[in-house]
């Protein structure tokens, strides 16, 4: 069965959750699919105004089954496009003209003279004109009946950036400084990204039948409070939804997370007050009023939206201490017991700054009890930058921990790297090697150079030069985990197939890869496996690289892994924990382990974030815009979590890594 939506209150566009991305997309698949089947059968056209970007992919793939799988046809669907970059020919591969082509269109049976884009390669004193014959197309093909929509950090519907005005129609205008910024990666960086584009204006979208604004992931939870719950205004172009008559706005959990009926649900209505949300809304409150879980009062309560609570599980000190309780309980500095020796006597229940886990004895796991722990790391450095201090502890513990990269992060490399590598190899090769070494080494070197003096702004790598800057990674990924104290035989390198495309936006998982990463659990059968479990990465490989993985458990259960939700016991399954990347931590009330880490292994983390040197001082994406380099993201947050425990009342410590259960566990 489809995943039922749900409705958010509290909003001034109608919102709809949804469990997950694929079924959100899957909901709007099946709402066009209804309206073309309808048409069709009345003889009539659809017309479907279409985004591009990562947000529809999943739509436009669910579309493509329904046609090959479920005889959907598409040949009365007319289509408009709502952008494209200027200039843009339309064979780069940057262009929204071949995005959509390879995307969706050679995959179903629009005609092609029904298909409208942009166009990209007009010469300037021509726009005007065509922008003016694109809006009267348009309306001669009837007006467009669904138009599909995502929406970007600053705002924008179509390219409509800050300033848009309501009244807008199809234009050229100039790209938004965050825009650029967020497109960079798929450029190979910021300079190459087009400063103007062409687009349909506010009023053009607004002149559809039927509108949906899709947005999937934290990084746009907090535009999308701005524009389905802030008053409209030209800062916002997605706000002027809110005007729309049949405006539905579809979101995934992560993208709903600012949401007043999600944050605060309690200042929306009635709640069930559930341990998880009485936790969330405790939490809140105490770092909204500035106490300590154990220093809130009834008042606090009552001024702060919480009087049903107060009523229900009162009074404020009962309620203070039950989250206090469950607080400690998070604070885990032997993430998977200690291997060699029982550990001393728990600390007295005081606030203090060392390492131990104070008010509840420590687990304990007998002599030579050492146990296996496999991290499963998207990129080459997302391990040490989101769990390095974990990993060194769990490896200062006596466990036995095996890192899993899953991607080659090849992408991420710049050229001027791949140049100097390659520059090593025949230097070396030509000091210590034989003469067929250096024959080969200089070979390879010819050809590097020349593509990379021949390759053009924003032009794939081939496949030669994917491999050099593979290597890079790789090497840089054995000296950090040696930094953390794991052997180059405890490292594996999966290289998932779906990753393999050279460029930023990706395949669908491969079955392959499951099976790969299924083999892998089952020949290490590790007693904890800790995943990227964010939604936030920019780039989208987090997610897939995260189902994957949770595909890959699902199968296994009832055998080698399996999945014991926390019990550590004999039982041969894993316990499965979440991590977060580098753009976002998980909330306060989210963690479910917390494991403190000292200035000594603070800095021992940051040295293995080092060992990462292309990716050091200027990554190819940095993520948004963040400018600090991973290093200085991974201690402010690891710092910033301790002190909100220390905020909440809860004992202070230098720094803590924050983790959660996988919820399927």
């Amino acid at each position: 069965m489809p995943a039922a939506p749900h409705p958010l209150p509290h909003t001034r566009t109608p919102a709809l959750l949804f469990p997950s991305a694929a079924a959100a997309a899957k909901h709007v698949a099946r709402e066009i699919d209804k309206l073309i089947r309808a048409r069709n059968a009345a003889g009539r056209a659809t017309v479907l105004g279409l985004a591009t970007g990562s947000t529809p992919v999943g739509l436009y793939r669910e579309l493509i089954r329904l046609h090959k799988e479920d005889d959907l046809d598409l040949s009365r669907v007319i289509t408009f496009n709502l952008d494209e970059y200027y200039p843009m020919p339309k064979e780069d591969p940057h262009s929204y003209f071949r995005w959509m082509h390879e995307t969706f269109f050679n995959h179903v049976n629009i005609p092609w003279e029904n298909v409208h884009i942009p166009d990209g390669t007009l010469p300037a004193d021509e726009v005007d004109e065509f922008c003016t014959e694109y809006e009267r197309r348009i309306k001669a093909a009837g007006g467009v009946d669904v138009q599909v929509l995502g929406i970007g950090r600053s705002g924008h519907i179509g390219f409509n950036e800050p300033g848009s005005p309501r009244n807008s129609r199809t234009r050229l205008v100039t790209l938004d400084a965050i825009t650029r910024r967020d497109a960079a990666g798929g450029f190979f960086g910021e300079e190459n990204v087009p400063h103007q584009a062409l687009t349909m204006g506010v009023a053009t979208i607004l002149d559809a039948r039927q509108v949906f604004l899709m947005a999937f992931g934290e990084h746009k939870a907090g535009v999308v409070y701005k524009a389905v719950e802030q008053p409209p205004t030209e800062a916002v172009s997605a706000g002027f939804l809110q005007e729309h008559p049949h405006a539905v706005v579809i979101l995934d959990e992560a993208a709903a997370g600012e949401l007043t009926a999600r944050k605060r649900p309690w200042e929306v209505g009635p709640c069930d007050w559930t341990a998880g949300l009485v936790r969330k809304a405790v939490v809140n409150l105490a770092l909204t009023v500035k106490k300590g879980l154990l220093q809130l009062d009834d008042e606090d309560f009552r001024e702060h939206h919480l009087y049903d609570l107060l009523r229900e599980r009162g009074p404020a000190e009962r309620i203070g201490q039950a989250v206090f309780d469950d607080r400690m309980r998070t604070i885990t500095p032997y993430p998977a017991g200690r291997a060699q020796e029982p550990l001393p006597p728990a600390p007295s229940p005081t606030k203090g700054g060392g390492e131990g886990r104070p008010s509840f004895p420590p687990p304990f796991v007998g002599e030579g009890s050492s146990k296996t722990i496999l991290v499963f790391s998207p990129h080459p450095d997302d391990d040490v930058i989101s769990m390095g201090g974990t990993i060194i502890r769990l490896v200062e513990q006596g466990h036995r921990v095996h890192i899993a990269y899953m991607t080659s992060g090849n992408i991420a490399v710049f050229d001027h790297d791949a140049r100097r590598f390659v520059d090593f190899v025949d230097e070396f090769l030509g000091a210590f090697g034989d003469a067929a070494e250096r024959s080969s080494a200089g070979t390879v070197k010819d050809r590097v150079y020349r593509f990379l003096d021949a390759k053009k702004p924003g032009q794939p790598d081939t496949e030669e030069v994917l491999r050099v800057k593979g290597l890079i990674r790789a090497t840089e990924a054995r000296a950090a985990a040696l930094a953390c104290g794991i052997p180059a035989d405890r490292l594996e390198f999966l290289d998932l197939r779906f990753y393999r495309t050279g460029t930023v936006a990706k395949n669908p998982i491969h079955p392959q890869d499951i099976d790969d990463i299924a083999a892998l659990l089952g020949r290490l059968s590790p007693h904890q496996i800790y995943v990227a479990g964010e939604l936030s990465d920019p780039h989208g490989t987090h997610r897939v690289c995260a189902e994957a993985v949770f595909e890959a458990a699902r199968r296994t259960r009832g055998g080698a892994p399996g999945v014991r939700n926390g019990d550590r016991s004999s039982d041969p399954g894993a316990e499965v924990w979440l991590y977060k990347g580098a753009w976002e931590e998980w909330e306060p009330h989210e963690v479910e382990m917390a494991v403190p880490l000292g200035p000594e292994v603070l800095e021992r983390k940051k040295q293995a974030i080092f060992r990462h040197q292309s990716q050091k001082d200027r990554a190819m994406f940095p993520g948004g815009t963040d400018r600090r380099e991973f290093w200085q993201r991974a201690e402010d947050r690891n710092k910033g979590t301790a002190r909100v425990y220390d905020a909440l009342g809860l004992p202070e410590y230098y720094a803590l890594e924050a983790f959660v259960r996988w919820p399927d566990g």
